[in-house]
């Protein structure tokens, strides 16, 4: 242990060990549950083939937009303490569910159709309830020092995810995959539990008061949006989400128009999403443990996101000089290991100086609506080039300007989170609440 702590923890201070741990261990069974099917979710996405992915991005957009109220009257109407654990204990009984009705072939198109909406919505809302209630218990110092780590743990959990479905999907099935994954929400609960009485929150409750999370939020249940609508700094983080998204989803339609084209059963197609995940799981552990730190204290905050544009083009020029799943899988495996190392904690940074309103509603509005908003609409922009000849040689020009603005947003956003945060820091070192970034 006290080489584990030099090694790998000498950011933290003593008094911060066990929320740091806690942290790590929250984050690795939030992400190694929903990782553990998440190559299920790919296989049976492209049952009813890969022409017909843009219909359940679309789906699960509509789908989205009806859950966004639903949640937000939830976080108005029940305290933290209560709506993280009836959300993750919700999301578990679903997946025995649909554990069932896969393994006996009960409608295998509509049921596989309709658990890769579920599984694309949910992962969504487990990951981002993670850090906002990582952002409202961590100041954004802390956040600098600590997040890298605290990333680690999930992404040791998306190693174990898809090794397990690796080796699982032909001998145990879909039962003991979402079976694993429901017993590890659980842990989740229980380790944010734990969190709770190591950590206090950062920030008031807007209308005065400590922020306890045994007290309701209040506030419309569409507060999330709105928020977002009044504030430049919250747009900014919208934008430079929407543009990730859109570039993603558009990689990754290329990454099964490639899967398909290689690969004809499910389980064949299942171990090969397994690999990609074990190779970004693989990269990212290995950054995030020996890099993301230093090099966000190199860098800067600013520095660190425009990784990610860059790593984009770099993964979208790959693809289009060799379009084979060799290619696919370091391609993707290095961009979304450049997102989840370093990319990630630093974005998550920038939302350490908003409101606690913002962090829990504005927060799940971006990185649900908005994230599937821009997947719907490059799901069907890419349908309709395809369907006009048109190669994805040209999309991956035309990706390069967009990646330029992308990059200058986030140069943008992380110099107004450092102004935020000076203004917001008094002389003994205390950072107070944000009430309005505008």
């Amino acid at each position: 242990m006290p080489i584990v702590r030099r090694v790998f923890m000498h950011n933290a201070l003593p008094s911060e060990r066990a929320a740091l741990l806690l942290g790590f261990a929250f984050h690795f069974c939030v992400l190694a549950s929903y990782y553990l099917v998440r190559p299920l979710r790919d296989s049976l996405g492209l049952e009813g083939g890969a022409d017909k992915l843009q219909w359940l991005f679309t789906a699960t957009f509509v789908v989205m937009l009806l859950m966004v109220p639903l949640f937000g009257a939830l976080v108005s109407r029940l305290p933290a303490r209560r709506f993280v654990p009836f959300i993750y204990r919700l999301i578990s009984v679903s997946m025995l569910a649909f554990g069932v009705l896969i393994a006996n072939h009960i409608a295998p198109v509509t049921v596989g159709r309709v658990f890769f909406v579920w599984v694309s919505i949910y992962n969504l809302f487990i990951v981002s309830i993670f850090w906002s209630v990582l952002v409202d218990r961590f100041s954004s110092e802390q956040g600098q020092r600590l997040f890298g780590f605290i990333a680690a743990g999930g992404t040791l959990g998306t190693f174990i995810g898809p090794l397990l479905a690796a080796t699982m999907a032909k001998t145990l099935g879909p039962v003991a995959l979402t079976l694993a994954a429901a017993v590890l929400l659980e842990g989740a609960v229980r380790c944010y539990r734990a969190l709770l009485t190591r950590t206090q929150p950062r920030t008031r409750l807007r209308s005065g008061g400590p922020a306890q999370e045994d007290r309701k939020m209040g506030g419309s249940i569409l507060a999330g949006l709105t928020l977002i609508f009044r504030s430049r700094y919250l747009l900014g983080l919208a934008s430079i989400m929407l543009l990730h998204t859109s570039a993603a989803t558009l990689l990754y339609f290329e990454q099964a128009r490639v899967v398909a084209n290689s690969y004809a059963d499910v389980g064949s197609r299942t171990q090969f999403f397994a690999v990609v995940d074990l190779i970004v799981s693989a990269l990212t552990l290995i950054f995030q443990l020996i890099l993301t730190a230093p090099l966000i204290r190199m860098i800067g905050v600013g520095g660190a996101l425009v990784t990610l544009p860059l790593a984009t083009v770099v993964a979208f020029a790959a693809m289009v000089l060799a379009p084979v799943p060799t290619t696919v899988a370091l391609a993707q495996g290095l961009r979304r290991a450049v997102e989840f190392a370093i990319v990630r904690p630093a974005r998550e940074v920038l939302w350490t100086v908003v409101s606690r309103e913002e962090k829990y509603k504005a927060k799940n509005v971006i990185e649900t609506l908005v994230y599937r908003g821009g997947d719907a609409a490059s799901g069907w922009l890419s349908a309709g080039l395809t369907a006009l000849g048109a190669g994805f040689g040209l999309v991956a020009v035309v990706i390069v300007p967009f990646a330029g603005l992308w990059a200058w947003l986030c140069l943008w956003l992380a110099r107004r989170q450092t102004q935020t945060q000076t203004q917001t820091t008094d002389a003994s070192g205390h950072e107070h609440p944000v009430r309005d970034i505008s």
